[in-house]
């Protein structure tokens, strides 16, 4: 037994013996009060009262009920043990698994072993299976996310040391060899900063979210940068204005995170394609969808794009698959969410949904 149990324990038998010698020295006090007014009656040769009879006849002997007080005794420490139990049989199941979890182990779960509770304790057993489960996604996901990003810097890193080769053996192709280091420098240097950025958004850190944006304007930008790269494609931006308006945020990390989502929809898009882009309002809601013409993904993969690194078995090699998770985490800051599904008449549409709080 742990000594929060005889802490428990102590504390519960030491209140019951007191409420029970309380009551016992009462109604001592009270017989003893009744026999000397007997007595007194006796005494003086009066008829004693009616409820005062019943004692003529009381035998002698000890005054101490020494049977009740021994019951009571026994029923007092059964009850404190059973309370004491209760109380710390969960608190130190909570203890041995914070220990599990502390030693790496977060596959440990509490709930089921709380039995039938209904109370605090049992709360915080299913509290902590949930922050259980949630660690270990989250330590599954930084794992996860360290090999990506060693293995997309490998690449990279092997065609710097290659020019960097080349440029000791062949010196006549320095200016080539150059422009190859300069190209994977800025592809390094594009990779780190998108990992980051998403780094400073899962960490809660992404900036000040106090200014007020205007969504048309924001959109409007987007969209004359997007038209401006469809063009060398062939490829046609519309935008189905269906409504506005502003909310508090971020504005760089909100601009980025739909343009992402634009751009993928360029680059999956193909030449000659249309890109259309409606926005709409519904309730104190914003909703912006990107519909683009390309292959759509399959339908086993489609609640994965948003996780980093992730690129779907018909996706091409370009880019790093940070994109749609970078504008997650983005619009999970602003209080929005994102989805995607696949378009009847093929492509992917993605729905972007954002909480206004200003009025447009």
């Amino acid at each position: 037994m742990g000594r929060l149990f005889w802490k428990f324990f102590i504390f519960i038998w030491l209140v019951q013996m007191a409420g029970m010698i309380a009551v016992g020295t009462a109604f001592w006090m009270k017989r003893e009060a009744e026999i000397q007014q007997l007595e007194q009656f006796q005494a003086a040769g009066r008829e004693p009262p009616p409820r005062l009879l019943r004692h003529l006849d009381r035998p002698r002997g000890p005054r101490i009920p020494l049977l009740p007080l021994t019951g009571t005794l026994i029923a007092s420490l059964v009850a404190a043990a059973l309370l004491a139990r209760y109380f710390s049989r969960p608190i130190r199941q909570l203890r041995d698994a914070f220990d599990a979890a502390a030693a790496g182990n977060l596959q440990v779960r509490i709930g089921a072993r709380m039995g039938r509770r209904r109370d605090e304790l049992a709360d915080l057993g299913h509290d902590f299976d949930r922050m259980a489960e949630r660690l270990g996604i989250l330590m599954d996901s930084q794992r996860r996310l360290l090999h990506d990003v060693s293995h997309e810097l490998r690449s990279p890193l092997a065609r710097l040391q290659a020019a960097i080769g080349l440029a000791h053996q062949q010196p006549e192709k320095l200016q080539a060899t150059l422009e190859r280091i300069e190209l994977e420098s800025a592809r390094i240097d594009s990779l780190v900063g998108e990992l980051l950025t998403l780094s400073r958004l899962e960490t809660g850190h992404g900036g000040r979210f106090d200014t007020e944006i205007d969504l048309d304007e924001l959109l409007a930008e987007i969209i004359d940068n997007a038209r401006f790269e469809a063009e060398l494609r062939g490829q046609q931006v519309d935008y189905d204005r269906g409504a506005g308006g502003r909310l508090p945020g971020n504005p760089e990390l909100l601009y980025r995170a739909i343009e992402n989502v634009v751009r993928n929809a360029l680059k999956h898009s193909p030449e000659n394609g249309l890109i259309t882009l409606r926005s709409t309002l519904s309730g104190n809601a914003f909703r912006l969808s990107v519909l683009d013409q390309g292959p759509g993904i399959d339908t086993q993969e489609i609640d994965q794009i948003f996780q980093p690194f992730f690129r779907g078995s018909g996706a091409g090699q370009a880019g790093y698959g940070l994109g749609l998770a970078i504008a997650r985490r983005a619009l999970e800051a602003h209080h929005g969410s994102i989805c995607a599904t696949n378009r009847d008449g093929g492509g992917l549409c993605v729905e972007i949904t954002l909480p206004l709080t200003l009025a447009a």
